[in-house]
């Protein structure tokens, strides 16, 4: 039979039989008369055995740099401890290209130095398992709406004004006329959802925020639903099964990636209907509190702790490395070095917020926004996500309906992931009445002649519709348990960074 191309994925189909894999070498090692490569292919990581009997293939072998592409021809067979469970015995060997000098070697980096070199950094074990759960987060969420009769519908990315903070827009140069890239596909979708009933966008959004949190990304993508004759209990109801057929989805297919990236995954398999509700009043008197002033007080002693464990051990590791000359474990120790650094940055980054958070939340006057902290803070209450509802008008967008019950309070919904990854949705029940959407307007400083095809969906067959959007990238970051959002999308576009 023919020799085939076979992808690393599909090797275990082929026990006993030669095959040929194209890739890129991943790794090498060498033990006198063998040597091992580890080949990457974009499907996983298989371990090739070359021989010294192999001739020729096993004296390119040795001197092979990091990330040749490569094709290897050989047998196949069974090895439980190499990756996947099988290796190759390679008999011949190519090089289609070869050189010296891959920037990023097996020692530690810097997260800036990686963050430089994103277009290579993409080729490690970290990103491609992000990368892979990214796309299932992105099938599940279209699966589910698309199976429940939502048809989607694209949105512009450039548009005339604002969908949320005029503060926030970029604007752009479009033939001479000032336009801006979308904050949302929501006002748009609206249209849509009066001619279709149920719809939904899924894109890239930008928010001119001069912000460097580890949640803040200036381009990112959102899932937006929008639902004519909903009001807001529905759209929390479709929220809420949302996020759990992800979870479920994320957790049937990647739980060996979620164990590479050191994703606990037992806070995951407790996301279960129902969530946990509040409303905007009682989640300032959980601020306000005072078992949440005891709680972060206690925090800021264990995180104190902590950093003193961390700041005596590393003399320690960095004096056995020093002794250290076997490469394993001088790779070894330098991992865990680099690692106890990033912790003690991040304690003390933490340790110098935190008493700021506290006397923010102690403090905090009804009527203001929920801040990044606030929600860290309300989030770490619960072990599942958590909605927060009935926010003040003053603090939320033109286009929410006001209360009934509370007229100084709109009918929207927060909903926070647990373990201190805040939101990740955002929705309300959207104004359907034509003149208290104008005066919402006028009150918020938008020019409702600027609106008039938004205002006309009012004029003509309104209806209670309602919608949310949801943030992949921060819903990425708390699947994953990432500490940066940076991390949750493949070229990351921040305050300060736009390279590569």
């Amino acid at each position: 039979m023919a020799e085939e191309f076979v992808t690393i994925r599909e090797l275990g189909r082929y026990a006993g039989r030669i095959v040929r894999v194209r890739g890129w070498l991943y790794g090498r090692r060498s033990g006198g008369k063998i040597v091992f490569l580890q080949i990457r292919d974009g499907t996983g990581i298989c371990q090739a055995v070359v021989e010294a009997s192999a001739g020729p293939a096993f004296q390119l072998a040795a001197t092979l740099p990091q990330e040749t592409s490569l094709v290897i021809r050989g047998a196949v067979r069974s090895d439980q401890r190499a990756p996947g469970g099988w290796e190759v015995a390679v008999s011949d060997l190519e090089i289609l290209q070869a050189n010296e000098g891959y920037p990023i070697t097996r020692k530690p980096h810097g997260i800036d130095f990686l963050m430089s070199h994103r277009h290579l950094w993409l080729r490690s074990r970290r990103p491609t398992a992000i990368l892979r759960i990214r796309h299932t987060l992105i099938k599940a969420c279209r699966d589910f709406l698309d199976q429940r009769g939502f048809t989607l519908v694209d949105t512009p990315i450039l548009v005339p004004g604002a969908g949320e903070d005029v503060q926030t827009l970029f604007p752009v140069d479009y033939f001479g006329e000032r336009v801006y890239l979308t904050q949302t596909g929501q006002l748009y979708l609206e249209c849509a959802c009066m001619a279709l009933g149920k719809v939904y966008c899924f894109g890239p959004t930008f928010r001119a925020e001069k912000s460097k949190t580890r949640r803040h990304l200036t381009e990112f993508w959102m899932l937006e639903p929008e639902v004519a004759f909903a009001e807001l209990e529905e759209i929390m109801e479709l929220a809420e099964d949302l996020v759990c057929h992800i979870v479920r989805t994320v957790l049937s297919a990647h739980a060996d990636d979620l164990t590479l990236l050191g994703r606990a995954l037992e806070p995951l398999q407790g996301v279960q209907k129902p969530f946990p509700r509040l409303t905007y009043t009682e989640a300032v008197e959980i601020l306000r509190g005072e078992r949440t002033r005891q709680r972060l007080e206690a925090e800021i002693v264990e995180a104190r702790r902590r950093l003193q464990n961390c700041v005596d051990e590393l003399p320690r590791l960095e004096a056995q490395l020093a002794a250290v000359k076997q490469p394993a474990q001088r790779e070894k120790l330098g991992n865990r070095i680099a690692e106890l650094r990033e912790t003690i940055a991040d304690l003390e980054q933490e340790l110098a917020v935190r008493p700021e958070h506290l006397r923010l939340a102690q403090t905090f006057e009804w009527g203001k926004d929920l801040g990044g902290s606030d929600e860290t803070i309300l989030s770490r209450e619960f072990d599942r996500p958590v909605f927060i509802t009935h926010y003040p008008r003053e603090a939320k967008a033109f286009y929410m309906k006001r209360s009934a019950a509370d007229p100084r309070t709109v009918l929207n919904m927060d909903l926070l992931a647990p373990e201190g990854y805040g939101e990740i949705i955002g929705g309300s029940q959207r104004e359907e009445d034509l003149e208290a959407l104008t005066q919402a307007m006028i009150e918020k400083q938008i020019r409702p002649e600027e609106y008039q095809w938004y205002l006309d969906l009012r004029r003509f067959g309104s209806v209670p519709h309602s919608g949310f959007g949801l943030g992949l990238e921060r819903t990425l970051a708390w699947l994953c348990g990432l500490r940066h959002v940076r991390e949750a999308i493949p070229f990351p576009r921040t305050l300060g960074r736009i390279y590569p």
